[in-house]
């Protein structure tokens, strides 16, 4: 628009070239999240109650009838939101790139306090699911959704212990596709990095295998990297990070060193993969930093987190 106008004015074809202040200062960014959780055990450790409240600047990232919505007895879900004058847009995997990472990282305490594996503690929500639902509206299959979990635990060789190798999981279902991943995470001088992604898709068909492998893989390492390193602050409206001295992107050599991806088969018709590998990828890495520093993490991106906490021991 404003190379037109400016085209315009001058009555003669023009080139404008936004330098890259410019280009960071005014834009669409990602919308702010925020989520609390709680939720019960019984005396058997059984999850009998959850409750999420989640929002966001300016629309909530919540999706009320995902899971774990179908798997528990006493499920709440709230959601608020705040208007504001900074101009979002969609960020890969609209919504799905935070609240996955905040639920997911979340069940996994709940497992730790229920003393089981965090996959057989999710497989046992999800068979409820299968077996006795609750409510009507649950909008995704439960069975699908325990197949990708089962899938990466058979591939990743899941319940197997290596030295120094720290180990987190997660699972998530969005636009259509199912996606589980388990990472395997080492600490070098007190740093995090990723070893070794384990990836199981259902996507349905997998039409294009060298394409699906490929958005799978892309994914994987975009969803790490921005949990990790990426964050944009404002103050009074005006971005702090112009350029990419200060907004932090992942590094070739902070990649994960192999990633291996596996497909669900069946006969269901074809959906995508462009943004479903991207969520659940960033609470596998947190459960594994989990592991590895005996420290939760509770805000993005992860390396300041881990930096903030340092400094409060």
């Amino acid at each position: 628009m404003e190379a037109a106008v400016i085209s315009q004015k001058l009555k003669a074809p023009i080139k404008l070239v936004y330098s890259r202040e410019d280009d960071m200062t005014f834009g669409a960014y990602r919308p702010a999240y925020h989520a609390k959780y709680k939720a019960a055990l019984d005396e058997n450790n059984s999850l009998i109650a959850f409750h999420v409240n989640a929002g966001g600047i300016p629309e909530s990232p919540l999706f009320a009838d995902r899971f774990p919505a179908g798997a528990v007895a006493n499920y709440l879900a709230e959601e608020w939101s705040q208007e504001s004058n900074i101009t979002v847009g969609a960020f890969r995997a609209p919504r799905s790139n935070f609240i996955a990472g905040a639920e997911q990282s979340f069940l996994d305490e709940v497992a730790e306090a229920a003393g089981k594996d965090p996959i057989e503690f999710r497989l046992e929500l999800l068979d409820k699911a299968i077996n006795n639902p609750v409510g009507e509206k649950n909008d995704y299959e439960a069975d699908r959704y325990a197949g990708v979990l089962k899938l990466v635990k058979e591939k990743s060789n899941w319940g197997t212990e290596q030295p120094g190798v720290h180990r987190g999981v997660s699972a998530y279902f969005c636009h259509d596709s199912y996606v589980a991943h388990v990472i395997d995470l080492v600490m070098e001088n007190g740093k995090p990095r990723v070893q070794k992604v384990y990836c199981a898709g259902d996507c349905g068909i997998v039409v294009n295998p060298i394409a699906a492998i490929n958005l799978i893989e892309g994914g994987s390492v975009d969803g790490i990297g921005h949990a990790m390193y990426s964050g944009m602050t404002f103050t009074e409206g005006t971005p702090d990070q112009t350029n990419f001295d200060k907004y932090r992107l992942i590094r070739h050599r902070e990649a994960p060193a192999a990633i291996d991806v596996h497909f669900v088969k069946n006969e269901i018709d074809p959906t995508g993969l462009g943004e479903p590998p991207f969520p659940p990828v960033i609470a596998a890495l947190a459960n594994a930093m989990y592991r590895g520093t005996g420290k939760r993490i509770y805000s993005q991106p992860f390396v300041k987190e881990l930096e903030t906490s340092a400094l409060r021991m």
